[in-house]
């Protein structure tokens, strides 16, 4: 479903993701792991279009997006949850949903949306920047309703409580038992990784330096990646 194929990626003249090679298939969850400054964020930013590729090439469902702009991208089937979030704080929960609706002719907002994630149906009129625990959640059903093949999620659980972190694990499983969908998800939390993911890979300076499978995962050599 998505094929990234010998990526690299530069800012100016230095190179920042040095040939990148991996796959995820249909329906399938690959983790991203690795500390700050690894890279994460730079193979996401590329593969949604927001940074340019220097050489390489990115495919979703057999369609090569590597050239696409980033609306073509998502019309081709890629959905991007940014770290961070960026939640529109001024506009109501049903206001930043509506805003992947763009293309939608009534932007009526899918009851499984709101099935997924209960507390934003609770808080539907309140304003995305007054929800303390919900962000994620919002940022994660706004990128759902454009009907992604392929889900990429940026640090999901940065500054977020461990309760909460569960609740996100189970949503996405949940998604991807009801959608099929591809998700691919930077972390740096072994344990929210190994509870939504098939495989995961390390990410060490630009480059993919480990692969395992869940069930094969050496819990200790991955936190000695993780470590400062």
């Amino acid at each position: 479903m998505l094929n990234v194929n010998n990526l690299h990626v530069s800012y100016g003249q230095s190179e920042a993701l040095h040939g990148l090679d991996f796959n995820a298939r249909k329906n399938e969850t690959v983790a991203i792991m690795g500390r700050n400054g690894m890279g994460k964020t730079t193979l996401f930013k590329s593969l949604i279009g927001i940074l340019s590729l220097k050489s390489g090439s990115i495919s979703v469902d057999g369609q090569d997006i590597s050239k696409d702009e980033s609306y073509q991208r998502v019309a081709k089937g890629i959905a991007y949850v940014p770290q961070g979030r960026m939640i529109f704080s001024t506009l109501s929960v049903t206001e930043n949903i509506q805003t992947g609706l763009e293309n939608d002719k009534d932007k009526r907002i899918p009851d499984e949306i709101y099935a997924l994630f209960p507390v934003l149906f609770d808080m539907r009129n309140r304003k995305g920047g007054n929800l303390s625990g919900g962000q994620q959640q919002l940022a994660i059903a706004r990128a759902l309703v454009t009907n992604p093949k392929v889900l990429l999620l940026d640090e999901p659980t940065e500054g977020i409580q461990p309760s909460i972190i569960k609740d996100i694990a189970k949503a996405l499983n949940e998604i991807r038992k009801m959608r099929e969908i591809t998700i691919i998800v930077s972390e740096q939390v072994l344990s929210f990784a190994m509870d939504v993911a098939d495989r995961l890979f390390v990410i060490e300076g630009g480059r993919l330096v480990h692969e395992t499978t869940r069930a094969g995962t050496d819990v200790a050599h991955i936190k000695q990646y993780l470590s400062v």
